[in-house]
């Protein structure tokens, strides 16, 4: 672990800096003490993948100093979790160094020779393969590696405020170093860096079970009054007129769906400073559409680009709050040096400070920051459906992306451009948290076909009291099993081709009978989407079979069985194919 500071003495008495110094942090440090520290609390999320996390560690902060009197010291703080382990510098204060100048990060990770890692080069790029090796471009984080048949490890970072995103390279081979965006990066003593974390698990589904690491790496929440954070289902209004919105709302009322969305273009041209977030430019009337959403319970978030953003600032979520608007969806946001590290979580306050919710879009990867302000919902930093990625990348995304946190995947239903098949899409809200879910992104109420298996849409929850994974051949197929109350939701993904696979059901009660409703591809069904619709009692722990067809999947929805249910359904305990 080392660093490259360019380091900044201001000399009080004559009001000019000295010469600046480059200098290797770690050269002529020396262990002047420790203090061991360790933690073992549980804390409440209600917007989380788990409504209970437990945060547990044992840890020590290593004090050093240096020799050279002119430069501060340093403290590193180790904290050793049952998920892995994370560690910060932190730079205590110094009289006669007012601040310090970041101009590289030469941390590096070394890992077993054969060891491969899923690589990406940005936040919504697909994903290879590769070995630690023959690297000339930085990787994005979290970075998933498997180092053995039965040893999985991820490197990511948590607690990214108003500091660069950190990327990975690679040094040498099997050491990754990190790479922080070469603009420097300018610091006021004392200041703690964010946090560097290795997750190790020997199941690949183990990563995603014990992610609430990054959170664990944050600041406990900030804001007083968290009740007027409502996570929900979300619809894209895409035709921007009075009579669609009130259509929208229509809609999301039958379906459960708590918000719509303008996007786009609602106030002019997002790329346009001119343009002025706060005018309507089409064919909308604003207060009645949000009238009209508030008599059927549906809310109205609104997309504003960075342009607005940087030049209308905490100004428009006022605004926002005066009209009603429930949140707001940032477009185009920039995530790698400091500067736009600052200005983005800057925003995220200012929108709590007018009760206003975020989602924001693009280049973002979540560090946790959602904890400490849970008006932060979601994000993209991810290909999601607007791309239309494969399904094999689809089965690749639980053990790589979504491990740090909620993504905003955009899930298509009923455009034709879509590639896979509709049980496969009804699987979506289930293998990618959100608590704002993203449903029927290029669909209109009037294309939409009320067909039977839209119910699961309807239903299915967007937080969760527990998560598990219960299928995790990565490129394969991937199945996650998530809780809401005692009502357990499966979600089940093949990739490009056809795949047969067996979930265990280990997260049911043994023994007890569950009412399955299960939502599988069928070709023999007569409706556009050819999705049948089935119900069955089913045992806990009792196995259940999947024939996926090509780009399929299967959802499935278990509630512990009334005496009504085991009258009326046509098996028990007995071998299902599905």
């Amino acid at each position: 672990m080392d660093m490259t500071v360019d380091n900044h003495v201001w000399e009080m008495a004559t009001g000019k800096r000295s010469v600046p110094r480059l200098d290797r942090w770690f050269d002529n440090l020396a262990l002047s003490g420790t203090d061991v520290t360790s933690r073992d609390t549980v804390w409440h999320n209600p917007f989380g993948e788990r409504s209970s996390v437990r945060d547990a560690y044992r840890g020590v902060v290593l004090h050093f100093t240096k020799d050279d009197s002119s430069l501060c010291g340093l403290d590193i703080e180790f904290r050793a979790y049952d998920e892995g382990i994370a560690f910060r510098y932190l730079l205590p204060m110094h009289p006669d160094a007012l601040y310090h100048r970041i101009v590289a990060d030469n941390t590096e990770f070394a890992f077993p020779a054969g060891t491969e890692a899923w690589y990406h080069l940005w936040a919504q790029a697909f994903y290879e393969k590769r070995p630690l090796e023959g690297w000339t471009d930085e990787c994005e984080r979290p970075l998933t590696l498997q180092l053995a048949d039965d040893l999985y490890a991820a490197v990511g970072e948590a607690g990214v405020v108003d500091f660069p995103r950190g990327k990975l390279r690679l040094a040498r081979p099997n050491v990754l170093a990190v790479a922080l965006n070469d603009t420097g990066t300018d610091l006021v003593t004392p200041y703690a860096m964010p946090w560097r974390v290795v997750m190790a698990s020997d199941r690949l589904g183990g990563l995603l079970e014990q992610n609430d690491i990054f959170l664990n790496l944050n600041e406990a929440c900030r804001i007083a009054d968290t009740d007027w954070i409502k996570p929900g289902k979300i619809l894209r209004e895409t035709r921007l007129t009075t009579e669609n919105s009130k259509a929208c709302i229509d809609f999301a009322a039958r379906h459960g769906i708590d918000y719509i969305l303008y996007d786009w273009k609602w106030y002019g041209r997002g790329d346009d400073f001119a343009s002025d977030a706060t005018k309507v430019v089409v064919p909308i009337d604003l207060p009645e559409v949000i009238r009209y959403g508030a008599s059927k319970g549906v809310g109205l978030w609104v997309y504003v680009n960075q342009h607005a953003l940087q030049k209308q600032g905490a100004s428009l979520f006022r605004t926002y709050e005066d009209w009603g608007v429930k949140g707001v969806k940032f477009g185009f946001v920039q995530f790698t040096n400091q500067h736009w590290a600052g200005w983005v979580h800057g925003l995220v306050r200012d929108a709590a400070d007018s009760h206003i919710m975020v989602n924001i879009h693009d280049e973002y990867r979540p560090t946790g920051y959602s904890r400490t302000y849970p008006n932060l919902l979601t994000q993209e930093g991810i290909c999601g459906n607007e791309e239309w990625p494969s399904a094999t990348h689809n089965t690749v995304l639980p053990f790589t992306r979504m491990l740090c946190g909620a993504a905003d995947y955009t899930v298509c239903y009923f455009d034709p451009r879509l590639k896979n098949t509709h049980a496969h899409q009804l699987a979506l809200p289930v293998m990618y948290f959100s608590p704002l879910q993203t449903l029927y992104w290029y669909d209109t109420p009037d294309r939409i076909v009320e067909t039977p298996e839209l119910a699961f849409f309807d239903e299915v929850p967007v937080v969760w009291d527990e998560t598990r994974v219960v299928d995790d051949r990565i490129g394969v197929t991937a199945a996650i099993a998530r809780r809401s109350g005692e009502d357990w939701y499966l979600g089940l993904i093949g990739n490009d081709e056809p795949q047969t696979v067996t979930v265990p059901t280990d997260f049911l009660v043994s023994g007890q009978p569950y009412l399955m409703t299960v939502y599988t591809d069928d070709p023999t069904v007569d409706t556009v989407t050819h999705v049948a619709v089935r119900k069955f009692i089913v045992r806990g722990g009792n196995p259940l079979p999947f024939a996926l067809l090509a780009r399929g999947g299967a959802a499935a929805s278990f509630r512990p069985a009334a005496q009504k249910d085991l009258k009326s359904c046509r098996k028990l305990g007995k071998r299902i194919v599905l």
